[in-house]
């Protein structure tokens, strides 16, 4: 059986090939073609690679690419850097444990009570694991079931988040699924990332659009525009912070 990890892989690639067109990477456009981007044998020709074992790579064999492999197909595909450093993750094969729900440390549980600002800590599955008052107030974390409580499911499944985003829902939804497939990939095939997966399927039309595009992206800080049904209109910057107790931990501070 493929490994989920290395089928992530392959549909990376094949959806980084789809979106090239033979313009964009020198060649001439030819005759017409039956399906969009670029054809197999281009991509390995630009990487200097053979069309085997390119295809290979795309339907997510068992193979491991060299890192000079990686950089050519990177430059085959014309990567962005974070795609680049995505498709490199995905080739590492690590021995990798079943997920288990991350822990807060009683300190970082009590640097988010003590903070004025809306905050809250969320794990690798973007669960949502501690939050403070201020960010309660906004987002309602603890009238959520447990197994509800994930900035995903929020965002995507729950009511009202359409309305609580307002105009920016749509843009802001999928900059978090581009940003949350970067974790995925790298989990594939895990029971709690699949029943994740699932759920997040079931409860949004727009989730599985966005999904079967690949599209990544790197975290990074912002703005909200939020429409609150007690607050009314909020404009919330926001920036997240690794943890040094657990780098899966992230904390999202929002600040006006």
């Amino acid at each position: 059986m493929t490994d989920p990890r290395h089928a992530e892989f392959g549909n990376f690639l094949r959806s980084r090939r789809e979106k090239l067109t033979p313009e964009a990477v020198g060649l001439a456009a030819g005759r017409r073609r039956r399906t969009a981007g670029l054809r197999r044998e281009e991509v390995a020709e630009l990487a200097g690679i053979g069309v085997d074992w390119y295809i290979r790579l795309e339907q997510g064999r068992t193979v491991k690419p060299s890192s000079s492999t990686i950089d050519a197909l990177a430059r085959a595909l014309r990567l962005s850097k974070t795609e680049h450093a995505h498709l490199k993750a995905l080739a590492r094969d690590p021995a990798r444990k079943p997920f288990v729900r991350e822990q807060v440390p009683i300190g970082l549980r009590d640097l988010v009570q003590s903070l004025n600002q809306p905050a809250y800590i969320t794990g690798r599955r973007w669960d949502v694991l501690a939050w403070n008052a201020a960010a309660d107030e906004i987002f309602g974390f603890s009238r959520l079931a447990d197994d509800e409580r994930n900035t995903l499911l929020l965002a995507l499944c729950t009511p009202g988040a359409r309305q609580l985003f307002g105009p920016q829902w749509k843009e802001q939804a999928r900059r978090m699924v581009a940003q949350f497939r970067v974790t995925h990939d790298l989990w594939a095939g895990d029971p709690a990332f699949v029943d994740l997966l699932a759920r997040l399927r079931r409860g949004s039309r727009e989730f599985r659009q966005w999904w079967a595009v690949h599209d990544i992206a790197g975290l990074a800080a912002g703005e909200k525009l939020l429409d609150h049904p007690k607050k009314g209109r909020l404009t919330l910057k926001y920036a997240t912070f690794q943890a040094n107790d657990d780098p899966a931990l992230k904390l999202a501070i929002y600040y006006t």
